[in-house]
């Protein structure tokens, strides 16, 4: 070969690997510089590739140097980054991957979060964790469904629209009650007189319901009934109802403390605590466990009077709350009671009724609250006012 061949030969072979040289450096970015090398798992890398951007906290810090396919379909994809070393004070094992879009339809990048201070440094070679890539044709999608709700709805806005200028004019010519309503004078001014009237009676209803309440609570509270009421532990039956349920609730309680009304109330007819210590087994367990709604249910036995002992029933329920409340700590709006009046097929012992607390597990939906006493439809739980005053008389 000639000496002019071989000086060919030499600038081709030169030229061809200056050329290489230019495309691998090209190609790697961070080849001069310290780097260390992290891994991220995906379900979907949503069109990432080979020597896509590595972002950590917005500022270009890494490339991708490969991007492996998972073993089996359960596994996911491997996207392996070479980082710069600077980013190892900042980069700890709770730092978060994700594949980001520069702009609307740009390239896809992986952007690091910063991780907390006081986690552990990562280390070269680990994984951590990968966030699920936003894939654009999910948001068309999604997007494409919300504007087929609008347009239904503006379809349903203008049908809508199209039946109220019906009826509108429908009106306006006079047809029908309200057509009849709004163009014949002479019947407004009747309906208008009518109106006035009914106002007029059922304003005086509500008078005269508001001083039968008034004349009732005065009665409450006079000499007679006042000591009626004390004598038998509680105040006046007007506050017994304020954390009163209508029905046990659903499900079955943890747990239940069961007493003889005659083991804790000091009289057949009272509501007066004589041995309160018994009921710490109960309070102990509220203050100490968590519970959904626990009810204080009370029976009385099968004698006296039915009014009277539901009445009855319900003052021992709110004493023994009050109780409760009183000496252990717990949220006591969770501790609702039940006055449950007579109840058969009670035990020989249970002569005078029955106390059981029930505690019912965590989520157990609380009952609705039973009607105030001022409800017309709860006046049959209450004792009547010529009933009480009779009884109270005679106690006197």
């Amino acid at each position: 070969m000639s000496r002019v061949a071989r000086l060919g030969l030499f600038i081709v072979v030169a030229l061809g690997i200056l050329a290489a040289g230019v495309f691998l450096i090209g190609s790697k970015e961070y080849l001069f510089r310290s780097t260390y090398r992290l891994q991220a798992q995906f379900n979907n890398v949503a069109g990432l590739v080979n020597g896509a951007d590595v972002q950590v906290g917005g500022v270009l810090s890494g490339t991708v140097h490969g991007i492996q396919l998972p073993h089996k379909p359960g596994d996911k994809v491997t996207v392996i980054m070479d980082l710069d070393k600077s980013t190892h004070e900042i980069i700890k094992q709770d730092s978060l991957a994700s594949i980001e879009t520069e702009g609307l339809l740009g390239n896809q990048y992986v952007a690091i979060s910063f991780g907390s201070e006081g986690q552990p440094d990562v280390k070269n070679g680990e994984t951590i964790q990968g966030l699920p890539p936003l894939v654009m044709s999910d948001m068309l999608k999604k997007a494409s469904g919300i504007l087929d709700s609008s347009q239904q709805a503006v379809q349903n806005v203008t049908e809508a629209t199209g039946h109220l200028n019906s009826v509108t004019g429908k009106i306006d010519a006079g047809k029908g009650t309200v057509g009849a309503l709004v163009n014949d004078k002479q019947l407004y001014s009747n309906l208008q007189q009518t109106t006035t009237a009914l106002n007029a009676t059922v304003l005086k209803a509500e008078t005269g319901v508001t001083d039968f309440q008034e004349n009732m609570e005065a009665l409450k509270h006079n000499f007679l009934l006042s000591g009626y009421f004390k004598k038998r532990g509680y105040e006046d039956s007007a506050t017994l109802a304020a954390n009163s349920i209508a029905d046990l609730p659903q499900g079955t309680p943890e747990k239940v403390f069961t007493y003889p009304a005659k083991q804790l109330f000091d009289a057949r007819d009272s509501a007066k605590l004589k041995d309160q210590k018994s009921l710490n087994a109960g309070g102990q367990f509220l203050a100490q466990n968590q519970f959904g709604v626990a009810v204080v249910a009370v029976s009385a036995g099968m004698e006296g009077d039915t009014q009277k002992d539901l009445v009855l029933t319900e003052a021992r329920a709110a004493v023994i709350r009050e109780y409760l409340v009183q000496n252990f700590g717990f949220d006591d709006s969770q501790l609702k009671t039940l006055g449950m009046g007579k109840q058969s097929g009670s035990s020989p012992d249970a002569e005078w009724g029955s106390v059981r607390i029930l505690i019912f597990p965590p989520g157990t939906a609380i009952p609705p609250d039973r009607p105030s006493p001022a409800d017309s439809s709860s006046t049959s739980n209450q004792v009547q006012p010529d009933q009480v005053t009779a009884a109270a008389t005679q106690k006197q």
